[in-house]
């Protein structure tokens, strides 16, 4: 898991999906896990996967339905260095994969 959100946050997009996908088969029910795959695959252009991990990371944590309550799931997402980071992948991955889930934008 976290080779694949350190992957995610430098941009390495296909790497950050293989680490992502090999911890959501270890570990389904982890929420986050199924964010950051949302949020890579949403930047590589993988639709309908990006559109299914978000939906499984809400089904499993309907609580982190808003960008607001994501960033607010741990004290590390609110650091500035993570922040920095995460606001050019992360948080635009996950914009694309809510947006393209929605049918809009």
């Amino acid at each position: 898991m976290v080779a694949g959100a350190g992957h995610l946050l430098l941009s390495h997009l296909d790497e950050a999906i293989d680490f992502l996908i090999k911890a959501r088969a270890a570990n389904p029910q982890i929420f986050y896990i199924h964010l950051d795959l949302a949020a890579a695959m949403a930047l590589k252009g993988y639709r309908d996967d990006a559109q299914a991990a978000l939906a499984e990371a809400i089904r499993l944590r309907p609580a982190i339905n808003s960008m607001a309550r994501q960033r607010a799931r741990s004290a590390y997402t609110n650091n500035p260095a993570y922040r920095a980071l995460a606001e050019k992948t992360v948080d635009v991955g996950l914009r694309l994969a809510e947006c393209r889930r929605n049918s809009g934008c």
